[in-house]
């Protein structure tokens, strides 16, 4: 979740036009007895028997969009790196693609902000954004370029080990980031995901990083796919970026807040974005509050002040009343405001 991303308003835009395509089924989808998609239908083959990926697919992946390493444990990102990743986190992404209208990279695969169409055949996989941005899957037989021009989104081979697509990327820039919250990589990262589609609706990517210039180890993250049915993307483009200039950074990220203060905060909430209701979990652990949105994962929250907190650029500002019980927090991002209403704590 960014607030601070050109692309949100823009994607916030492509949401609105969308519905222009509301009333033409997608050919082939299965359905229910209420003609909805049947999302839980069995997965598609092609004519030649591998599993059919085409479609227009949304990630679920807001916590490793917003920080790739979120699973890595201190020391192993190295040390110029993790100085980097800071510097970056201080100025709440001033110099991130998205502000800078340039292409994701690989965190183009990780972006819950823009849907990608799969379109395949025996032998090339495209992957079209709404961005324009697109990437090449070669299914050729042909081996990675062991000394590869970089480029924005990189060069991508492809097999199949079973049911499971395997891509392996690598030549990419390094002037892009691996993640929204600055994680830098150099010229030798390598990229490997694996797309398994479990059912017509659900398929499971894992994505493997690999830099050893700037990570101690590899890793992987997991990241939940659903199928977009009954709709089609539409061009979003970044263009005439103004607001950079006025974006600050603040040196008072970090912090420290009493426990106390912080347990206080603890508890289930409740948000509605793009017209739907969706749950928010705030937790403590080891003096560091945490946000975590319908189950997609927890998010490390970074005090600025005692009722306010930075989630990866976005502003929440936890609100009491006069009796100083908390009763909502505040998410002040570029669209507007929104509102986090605690729920009852469950009787005993």
């Amino acid at each position: 979740m960014r607030a601070l991303y050109i692309a949100v308003p823009g994607l916030a835009f492509m949401m609105a036009v969308q519905a222009q395509w509301i009333n033409h089924p997608t050919p082939g989808i299965p359905r229910t007895a209420d003609g909805k998609p049947n999302l839980s239908a069995p997965a598609p083959k092609t004519s030649d028997g591998k599993p059919d990926l085409s479609g227009i697919w949304e990630k679920i992946a807001d916590k490793y969009f917003n920080n790739i390493a979120a699973d890595l444990k201190p020391g192993e990102v190295q040390p110029w790196a993790e100085a980097l990743y800071q510097k970056r986190k201080v100025d709440f992404g001033k110099d991130s693609m998205e502000t800078l209208c340039l292409p994701d990279g690989p965190a183009s695969s990780t972006t819950p902000y823009l849907d990608s169409k799969i379109i395949q055949t025996p032998g090339l996989i495209a992957m079209l954004n709404s961005d324009l941005t697109y990437r090449q899957i070669f299914m050729d037989g042909r081996e990675l370029e062991k000394d590869p021009n970089p480029s924005w989104m990189g060069f991508s081979v492809g097999h199949w080990e079973g049911d499971t697509l395997v891509v392996e990327s690598n030549g990419f820039t390094d002037r892009s980031w691996l993640d929204g919250d600055g994680h830098p990589h150099t010229e030798a990262l390598r990229m490997t995901e694996r797309y398994h589609r479990r059912d017509f609706g659900h398929m499971d990517l894992l994505i493997t990083l690999e830099d050893p210039k700037a990570y101690v180890r590899p890793w992987s993250v997991a990241i939940k796919m659903v199928l977009e049915a009954d709709t089609e993307i539409l061009e979003y483009i970044c263009e005439n970026e103004k607001d950079r200039p006025h974006m600050l950074s603040n040196p008072k990220v970090g912090t420290k807040v009493n426990p106390a203060i912080l347990a206080k905060y603890a508890g289930a909430y409740q948000v509605q974005r793009y017209g739907k209701d969706q749950p928010v979990e705030i937790t403590v652990r080891e003096d560091q509050l945490f946000y975590e949105l319908d189950g997609q994962g927890k998010q490390a929250l970074v005090p600025y002040s005692e009722t306010a907190f930075s989630l990866s650029g976005t502003w929440i500002e936890f609100v009491t009343d006069s009796q100083s019980g908390v009763t909502h927090f505040l998410m002040h991002e570029v669209e507007g405001e929104t509102q986090g209403i605690r729920r009852p704590e469950p009787r005993r």
